[in-house]
């Protein structure tokens, strides 16, 4: 990149129709998981206006779990639970799951991949956790607007809202924020420009300080258009998997073929793109580079993966041969040794559905382990 440059990324809340299927889906999978540690899933969600379908597979010991029942409580967790929403916990679910292929659980019983595909890791020294400056702090809004809505100090607030984070970067490093926008649905008779400084104050500069930056009230836009009083599902459908940027690093690092929500540990596009998280991390928090990213790929039924490639943008501090011979040691990458070394088997999956799958201290593949 040239030595001056500016890069935005963006997040959004909870209550985003693509992060209720998110969550819906992955609380689909932790209900599994809690039941059969090695069952297997592979589930979609979609919310529209006053309607949620639910597809997939699952496979799994015992009873099935009670996917309506599921949703519903999320959907209710979630804030909507009145019927001026145009979609709340009481809305029609249509279920259309059936077991796994008997052809990918060839594969899968014989601890290979359940599908093929790429995935990519990212580490670099923006923050403390060693992600991208700018998804860091949208994810850091989105999830300070939530805090603020359920915790009544802004009570008008409705569920739904997205945040973006532009970065003024100088010789790689960031060095200011240039404009942050926010969008939150609110109730009609709160005026923009109150909602405006309520933000300002209560949600972008606690974040910002948090991180040593600031940014002064003409920096900050909410709700472009000047009016969002509706969100959710009835103004815009959801799909599980659709914010693939947003979960990963908000496009800092190239992001890999699948999504992660709705998919238990031995579908690669998950795992496989947590272990290469973990490997690039790792580089970085030992201080081999100032930043990596990792490359694997993998086919169906593939217990090892068929690439294994490394970057670090000519930041190294120590040949790549080391690196390499580093990555190799650290993890074993086979699908049955990355779900097993990360403890991949636990039901820990709908917390990862909001806010990113990286940069939080408590999932074992955000853990530095000393060289």
């Amino acid at each position: 990149m040239p030595q001056s440059y500016i890069f935005t990324s963006e997040s959004v809340c909870a209550g985003h129709p693509d992060k209720i299927c998110d969550q819906i889906s992955d609380a689909v999978v932790d209900a599994v998981l809690k039941q059969d540690p090695n069952g297997r899933v592979a589930v979609e969600t979609l919310v529209t206006a006053n309607q949620v379908v639910m597809a997939g597979e699952v496979t799994c010991l015992g009873e099935k779990p009670n996917y309506e029942l599921i949703a519903r409580e999320e959907i209710k967790r979630l804030g909507f639970t009145k019927w001026f929403l145009g979609f709340t916990n009481l809305s029609p679910i249509n279920v259309y799951i059936h077991n796994q292929s008997p052809e990918i659980a060839i594969g899968v019983d014989s601890a290979g991949a359940g599908d093929q595909g790429m995935m990519f890791g990212y580490a670099c020294q923006d923050t403390k956790n060693l992600m991208p400056l700018p998804i860091e702090l949208a994810h850091k809004l989105a999830e300070k607007i939530d805090c603020v809505r359920e915790s009544k100090q802004l009570s008008y607030l409705r569920p739904d809202g997205k945040t973006q984070v532009s970065v003024q970067y100088e010789n790689d490093k960031p060095v200011g924020i240039v404009q942050v926008v926010l969008a939150v649905p609110h109730q009609k008779s709160m005026k923009l420009v109150d909602v405006k400084n309520d933000l300002y104050q209560q949600v972008v500069l606690p974040v910002l300080e948090f991180y040593g930056f600031s940014i002064n009230k003409n920096q900050l836009v909410v709700n472009g258009t000047g009016a969002w009083y509706i969100g959710g599902p009835a103004s815009d459908t959801g799909v599980t998997g659709r914010k693939i940027v947003v979960d990963t690093y908000g496009g800092f690092a190239r992001v890999g073929g699948g999504a992660f929500s709705g998919k238990d540990p031995s579908k690669v596009d998950r795992s496989g793109a947590y272990a290469a998280r973990f490997i690039a991390k790792n580089i970085v928090g030992n201080n081999l580079a100032k930043k990596a990213e990792v490359r694997l790929a993998y086919f169906i039924g593939a217990q090892k993966p068929v690439m294994l490639e490394i970057e670090t943008f000519g930041t190294a501090k120590v040949s790549d041969k080391k690196i390499e011979k580093f990555a190799k040691e650290l993890i074993d990458l086979s699908v049955a040794g990355t779900i097993n070394y990360l403890n991949l088997k636990q039901p820990i999956y709908k917390q990862t559905a909001v806010y990113g799958h990286f940069g939080n201290e408590k999932y074992s593949w955000e853990k530095i382990i000393n060289s």
